[in-house]
């Protein structure tokens, strides 16, 4: 199994959380100083992160066939 599988999932679903978390508790944790809502933008990177694995596995499973 490609690692890229399990990790994008992992990735994926870590985002799905934070961005959840961010956009339906918005006061929750944001950043002292500048009241930055670092769960949307961290939760956002993850997503993104995690879809790009498994767009490479993806890629790369459909090459070797």
């Amino acid at each position: 199994m490609d690692l890229r599988v399990p990790s994008g999932w992992f990735f994926t679903l870590l985002g799905v959380i934070l961005v959840a978390m961010g956009a339906f508790a918005p006061g929750y944790r944001t950043a002292p100083l500048t009241g930055v809502n670092v769960n949307l933008y961290a939760g956002l990177a993850m997503l993104c992160f995690g879809l790009f694995l498994l767009l490479m596995a993806r890629l790369a499973a459909g090459k070797s066939r």
